[in-house]
């Protein structure tokens, strides 16, 4: 049994190349919510030199509020924006030798792609324009994984080490108590929990199963490495591999 782990990078932490030790999958900040060229080109060197798969993690225009303000926006423009960084990116990974291998929309572009199937819809349509090879991160069991199938990509159910979840499987808004896992053995047990029982306990306690294919810790959360390290620890203990989605 294996499973990817991801980690979005990029963001200013400083705990990139650090965190590329341990993950199997970058998501890299394109520039609009955090980073920039240099920040992306160091990061792409680190992958590469890390075996680390790369994806663009591209995001609204809203750098003020680290992309994660509601935005409203036509699909056309949605289309143009994804191009528009995840060629960035590529530029970049090709230009040291790479080849990049997903996108993952960032912050609230994912969330409102959850419940939004129009957005969802001119995500996928832009990462099929730009190349139909590269895999499409959602949330698992998301209206985003359905709109991948149907754009004809590869789509990875995503779940999260360090976020809660709502009982209908999506996360718990950041505006909401609860939303934020800083427990290391809370963020532990939430993983195995997801890997190797394919289920999450909801805020309510409810149940809700999952089809855990990437798990993803967020590179700008205060814990981190610390959640990044256990976890390797334990999945290992537990002889479950970590690798890049290979599907």
């Amino acid at each position: 049994m294996q499973i990817d782990l991801n980690a979005d990078l990029g963001e200013g932490a400083g705990n990139d190349e650090a965190l590329l030790g341990l993950v199997s999958s970058a998501n890299i900040a394109c520039g609009w919510h955090a980073g920039d060229a240099v920040t992306m080109q160091q990061c792409v060197r680190w992958a590469l030199a890390k075996g680390v798969a790369i994806g663009a993690h591209p995001s609204f225009p809203d750098r003020e509020n680290f992309g994660r303000s509601a935005m409203q926006l036509p699909p056309a423009q949605i289309v143009a924006d994804m191009l528009y960084q995840i060629g960035a990116l590529d530029a970049i990974v090709r230009a040291e030798g790479g080849r990049l291998a997903h996108v993952k929309p960032h912050g609230m572009l994912y969330n409102q792609a959850v419940k939004e199937p129009e957005l969802a819809a001119a995500l996928c349509e832009a990462v099929r324009r730009f190349d139909p090879s590269l895999k499409f991160f959602g949330l698992a069991g998301s209206g985003m994984i359905e709109a991948a199938r149907a754009a004809g990509l590869t789509p990875v159910e995503e779940v999260f080490a360090d976020r809660g979840y709502m009982p209908d499987g999506s996360l718990v808004p950041r505006s909401q108590p609860g939303a934020l896992i800083e427990s290391e053995e809370q963020s532990l047990a939430q993983t195995l929990s997801l890997v190797r029982d394919r289920q999450v306990t909801a805020i309510d306690g409810s149940v809700v199963p999952v089809n855990a294919q990437s798990v993803c810790l967020h590179g700008d959360g205060a814990h981190a490495l610390a959640f990044a390290r256990r976890i390797r620890e334990r999945l290992a203990a537990e002889g479950i591999g970590v690798a890049p989605f290979a599907g």
